[in-house]
């Protein structure tokens, strides 16, 4: 009890409360006072009655005032029993004695009317006073209840418009507390979970969108070689083009799963030391040949370092398949871009504080309109319209960088080129330079 005494206290309507109960203690102990010294005068007042009275009958009978001042002032009597006792015979033979009632003593009689209206009237003033403090308090109190009510149904109904009352003072307002938090938690929930719901329906969509060409370019080089089949160079040219639509439905699946996989945070990133530029040729081997065949050219450059220090700007500290599959998007979107005759140049330098990759084209560039936009997914600008690519391949190199702890931004001129820079700061979650 004295333990939750300190946290009661810290409630501002109880504070209030217990100072309203000290504040009519301190009412009544004063009034109380007041009370006894209006009673006292009262007493005072009816003795004085009672000897004015007896004196005012002595004297009408002729008895001298000397005797009369003496009977009323002698105070030895009171300590003289014999005396006590011969006038409490006398006052029994007149018919006085304390089994008389009261009403036959007037003045006591109007002493106790008056004493019993004042008590009682202190007495209704503080009930009255304790009950409306009292009905007040629980007013206040049952108010914010009904208010709390309100404010976690509107919760529990998913609004979160309205918040309950956020103060440190008091148990109870230390819960509301607790429940806007939960509330909190619950409103950040929802909206993750409506997110997902709506990336859910969009990448529905999306890939429905995707997988509806090739299916019907697929449903018709099959029509087509049902009715050429005693034309074996039809039959093969159009083979050829339905393994290239099996070819980009693959590619979109499989892109779809490892975004999937990298959104869900099911993926954890296996560092180790890697040779940089083994990481870029071994990221770029499948599109040379494609490059080839396009009369395009990648090339490989080391920058070097930018410090004089001993470093070691050979190797990085990364996931070499995730980072090489990233790499990999970026100039396959390059070769899309590029015209014949292109370049890709792939460099990279490293210093105290980063290792930098940048993949730079020569091709067509990126409209002002769509360079904020590259790393949606499925996002294609007008100009992509008849190239290669599904609009997934920037999105999850994003994702991979991103996932390690690294950057990825673009630069573009139209009708110049464009420039992908990768950057991983050293001491970056998933990669980072090897010092020696």
């Amino acid at each position: 009890m004295n333990k939750r005494y300190p946290e009661l206290m810290q409630d501002q309507q109880v504070r209030q409360y217990y100072t309203f109960l000290l504040s009519l203690s301190l009412f009544l102990f004063v009034t109380a006072i007041i009370l006894c010294g209006n009673l006292t005068s009262s007493a005072k007042t009816m003795l004085l009655q009672h000897d004015e009275t007896i004196a005012a009958s002595l004297a009408a009978q002729g008895v001298p005032e000397t005797i009369i001042a003496t009977a009323l002032t002698d105070t030895s009597v009171i300590f003289d029993a014999w005396k006590m006792k011969t006038g409490a015979e006398l006052l029994r033979k007149i018919g006085i004695r304390p089994e008389l009632e009261n009403q036959f003593f007037p003045q006591l009689y109007r002493f106790r009317r008056d004493a019993l209206c004042r008590v009682l009237s202190v007495i209704l003033l503080v009930c009255l006073s304790l009950l409306g403090g009292s009905l007040l308090f629980l007013h206040r109190r049952n108010t914010l209840y009904h208010r709390a009510t309100s404010i976690i149904n509107s919760y529990a109904d998913g609004s979160f418009s309205c918040r309950l009352p956020q103060t440190d003072e008091g148990s109870l307002y230390r819960m509301f507390s607790a429940v806007d938090r939960l509330a909190t938690m619950l409103q950040a929930q929802n909206d993750v979970e409506h997110q997902s719901k709506l990336f859910l329906r969009n990448a529905i969509s999306d890939i429905s969108h995707q997988l509806k060409t090739p299916l019907a370019a697929l449903s018709m080089y099959q029509e087509i070689m049902e009715n050429e089949s005693h034309h074996p160079d039809v039959i093969r040219q159009f083979a050829a083009k339905s393994g290239t639509a099996l070819q980009r439905m693959d590619q979109l699946i499989q892109s779809m799963l490892k975004i999937a996989r990298l959104d869900s945070g099911n993926i954890v990133f296996e560092n180790q030391r890697y040779d940089l530029q083994k990481l870029i040729s071994d990221a770029v081997s499948e599109l040379t040949a494609r490059a080839e065949d396009e009369g395009k050219t990648i090339l490989i450059e080391n920058l070097g370092t930018t410090s004089a220090m001993i470093y070691s700007s050979d190797t990085i500290l990364c996931d070499p398949a995730w980072t090489g599959e990233a790499i990999g998007n970026i100039v396959k979107n390059a070769l899309d871009h590029t015209r014949a005759e292109g370049t890709i140049r792939i460099t990279w330098e490293t210093s105290p504080f980063s290792t930098m990759i940048r993949i730079a084209d020569d091709g067509d560039g990126i409209a002002p309109e769509d360079i904020h936009h590259i790393f949606k997914r499925f996002y294609r600008s007008r100009q992509s319209s008849g190239m290669q690519g599904i609009g997934l391949g920037l999105p999850l190199a994003k994702l991979i960088v991103e996932g390690q702890g690294g950057t990825i931004t673009v630069q573009s001129t139209p009708r110049v080129g464009t420039c992908f820079t990768i950057l991983f700061p050293h001491g970056a979650q998933g990669c980072d330079s090897c010092l020696f």
